[in-house]
């Protein structure tokens, strides 16, 4: 019985970043013949983004590759079960299990020099600190469009980061995980052992936490991996 083929991605970002950040991930993939929405998250709470997830999934209307970066990794793991994913791809993302939360993961290393997440102001929001912003959390792409980057982040409310995963979706869909070797937000060793714990077929790229932007050409490798193997099965 032959399958339907998937030729749909869904993007999902992280905090401090906004779904622009995702254009030249977006250009690679849609040359290749690739539907791609890009998920806005509200960041407002884990529940919030899962919701604007399925929104986008509800409306690509067929199976499709789910991807998250940084905080989005949190987001796909729930949001993944959904049935149109038929794969999960993180990128340098926190890959958390049932009962875990993102935070619980960020504070198993001590953070980098660079990194500059910055604690919660008087309503409860997550900023990253301008002055760090470029070499803690984009350190290999040019000066002007970090500062775009940095002007265009959404505000995280930190009680997402502390929700924990009610129904871990990579221990039921194939996963596919990229390491940033030079990332300087998530530690490389986090993303490792999240990784190694779980059935996730593992790519490190030598890149900052955004590696989706500076070598989108390696990450839409891996999405169209995942996709061409969920076609086949």
């Amino acid at each position: 019985m032959k399958t339907q083929a998937v030729k749909n991605v869904v993007l999902v970002h992280g905090a401090f970043a906004d779904g622009s950040g995702f254009k030249a991930l977006y250009n690679e993939l849609t040359k290749k013949g690739y539907n791609v929405s890009v998920v806005q998250n509200p960041l407002t709470s884990l529940e919030d983004d899962v919701l604007a997830t399925h929104v986008a999934l509800d409306r690509i209307g067929g199976p499709a590759i789910l991807a998250g970066h940084s905080w989005g990794g949190a987001v796909i793991t729930e949001a993944g079960n959904h049935p149109n994913v038929a794969a999960l791809v993180y990128i340098a993302a926190f890959q958390p299990d049932n009962g875990e939360s993102a935070l619980q993961w960020l504070q198993t290393a001590p953070p980098a020099p660079e990194n500059g997440v910055l604690a919660p102001d008087d309503k409860g929001i997550v900023y990253y600190d301008k002055d760090k912003y470029h070499a803690g959390f984009c350190a290999d792409i040019d000066a002007d469009e970090a500062a775009f980057m940095y002007a265009s982040q959404g505000a995280f409310y930190a009680k997402g980061f502390v929700s924990p995963i009610t129904d871990a979706a990579w221990r039921h869909k194939p996963t596919y995980g990229l390491i940033a070797t030079e990332d300087k937000s998530i530690n490389p060793d986090i993303q490792r052992n999240m990784y190694s714990r779980s059935n996730t077929q593992v790519t490190e790229v030598k890149g900052s936490h955004v590696i989706f932007m500076s070598q989108p050409e390696i990450v839409a490798s891996v999405i169209v991996e995942a996709a061409q193997a969920a076609s086949v099965q």
